[in-house]
């Protein structure tokens, strides 16, 4: 008896999944491959590679890509967008690590 396999649907509701080829991916931002390879390369996004070295990108990955196009579009270098969306993402965990300790303290009868 074969192996069960996980329901392919299972797959298409996880934003990490890696379900979008480049072509694809560069049709559903507006852009070009060459964007998305450029994104690649200042290391904003690692796509995942199929057996065939193929990029696929997820729908985490295409959000981040948006974010890196919207900035591009008025009139940013790529690199420059990269880094402030790196930044970015650096200051929501750095306030959401601050709620958390927050929550943590108050819980604890703790003034802040």
């Amino acid at each position: 008896m074969p192996a069960e396999k996980a329901p392919v649907t299972g797959n298409l509701d996880d934003d990490d999944y890696p379900a979008y080829t480049m072509g694809r991916a560069a049709d559903v931002l507006g852009t070009t491959p060459a964007f998305l390879r450029a994104v690649g390369e200042a290391e904003l996004i690692t796509p995942l590679r199929s057996e065939g070295g193929h990029r696929r990108y997820s729908r985490r990955q295409l959000r981040i890509a948006a974010r890196a196009r919207e900035l591009v579009d008025q009139g940013t270098p790529v690199e420059a967008a990269c880094r402030i969306i790196s930044l970015e993402e650096q200051l929501d965990d750095a306030l959401r690590l601050n709620r958390e300790m927050r929550r943590k303290l108050e819980e604890q009868g703790t003034n802040i």
